[in-house]
């Protein structure tokens, strides 16, 4: 028997149990949510390194054929689920002391066979291509097909296992989830750059806060993320407020008497979710400012990279005497770049100096056809490829951090932790390696 002060202390503090797990499942949900929502949407051209968000369809060069539906598709899988019952037997004590028996039926699936593939595929824009490589991300398939069956049908046998499982009720349940091919898709991930060539590519990274391949659109999986905060939020409530009511039922009080504690408890509880949501917006905010961050070392890397690349260059042409000159006054320049000029400081920027570098082979078509300009040419071509990116990146996400300090209610947190807007970089123009494939039709 449950004594009084059980009741009242109990009841009380089992209700908040409930409310703190409601607090930190519906946060979760909501940093889920504004992660989407901190991220602008990138075109495949304009991916260069850092987590990003890419809308489009799904291509391959080789379609897959999918095992039940037979559809083409980039992505499948499927699973044979055998149905069973059992009749149970068991013995019991009832209120009275005594040893009854009782039966019980119990029935449920077993999982009897299943596969699937996930090769690499590609995600197309009116931009262009990148490649994706699913394994290890969050994939939210469509579901081709789903079908429960008896031994009499020839998809029993035909693409499920020859046994049975113990007390089968001799039915299947065959189902599959898959990518059609030219589905739309949104994918949010780590970019890294390929081992091919200059062009990046879509990967799991354990640095990622999210790897998420979804047929459902952008609104459909922020309004999902949305939905559960708003509800486990109000469910935390109703647990705070539900627990003295009930502990007022149960021990006979008048309800009113604990008006003045309900309404306390319940300013307490929307303090600290304000504080929740305060503290989420906040780290949004500063993992914003940390790509920002990040992106501008991308960019200072790559000059780095040219700046050390430069010189085992320069040794590879110092023995053609009739271009030394032009072409050693472009590599140095070239070279100067050490580091960044920071946005909005003055500074020289040599990132155009490749076109000069080909206009001197124009001038001089013989140096074209030797073999190790020609290996320069491609270096640095790759490099300044590289560069271009990497401020094309920078501007993209310096742009939305800038949107999102200006914004409700981000505004008022970004000025209470002096963050300010960041200057933009002017990339000049730039050709990107090309991903040659050949798509699927």
């Amino acid at each position: 028997m449950i004594d009084a002060p059980q009741i009242f202390f109990g009841i009380p503090a089992f209700g908040g149990f409930l409310s703190a797990i409601c607090l930190f499942f519906g946060w979760r949900a909501g940093k889920r949510q504004w992660l989407l929502n901190s991220l602008p949407t990138s075109k495949t051209t304009g991916v260069f390194i850092g987590v990003v968000e890419l809308k489009g369809t799904a291509e391959t060069e080789r379609a897959l054929t999918s095992y039940l539906a037979r559809s083409q598709c980039v992505y499948y899988r499927w699973v044979v689920e055998e149905h069973w019952s059992r009749t149970v037997t068991e013995t019991y004590t009832d209120s009275k002391g005594q040893s009854q028996t009782r039966t019980r039926t119990e029935s449920g699936r077993t999982t009897v066979a299943q596969g699937g593939e996930e090769p690499p595929f590609y995600l197309k824009d009116d931009c262009g291509v990148i490649r994706v490589q699913p394994a290890g991300a969050r994939i939210e398939p469509k579901t081709v097909f789903d079908q429960t069956c008896g031994q009499g049908d020839p998809l029993y046998y035909g693409r499920g296992p020859q046994g049975a499982v113990a007390d089968s009720d001799h039915r299947r349940t065959f189902t599959e989830y898959a990518i059609p091919l030219h589905e739309p898709l949104y994918v949010m991930g780590q970019a890294r750059e390929r081992d091919d060539i200059v062009a990046a590519e879509i990967a799991a990274d354990k640095r990622a806060p999210m790897f998420l391949i979804s047929t459902r659109t952008e609104g459909q999986i922020a309004g999902g993320f949305q939905k559960t905060f708003w509800w486990l939020t109000v469910i935390g409530f109703i647990c705070v407020a539900g627990s003295f009511l009930v502990r007022d039922m149960m021990s006979g009080v008048d309800p009113g008497s604990d008006l003045i504690f309900l309404i306390l408890f319940s300013l307490l509880y929307f303090l600290i979710w304000f504080m929740g949501c305060g503290w989420i917006l906040y780290n949004n905010l500063v993992e914003v400012r940390m790509r920002v961050r990040q992106s501008w070392a991308n960019v200072d890397v790559q000059l780095k990279r040219r700046y050390e690349l430069i010189p085992s260059l320069v040794n590879a042409v110092t023995g053609l005497k009739d271009y030394e000159r032009n072409v050693q006054t472009e590599l140095s320049m070239l070279r100067a770049q050490l580091s960044a000029t920071p946005p909005g400081q003055p500074g020289l920027d040599y990132a155009g100096c490749l076109p000069k570098i080909k206009a001197v082979v124009e001038a001089y078509p013989e140096l074209g056809s030797n073999g190790a300009f020609l290996n320069l040419q491609k270096q640095l071509s790759d490099t300044e490829d590289r560069i271009a990116l990497a401020r094309s990146y920078f501007n993209d996400v310096a742009s939305f951090y800038n949107a999102r300090i200006e914004s409700l209610p981000d505004v008022y947190i970004a000025l209470l932790a002096g963050m300010e807007a960041q200057t933009l970089m002017t990339a000049d123009a730039f050709e990107r390696a090309p991903v040659t494939v050949h798509l699927a039709s």
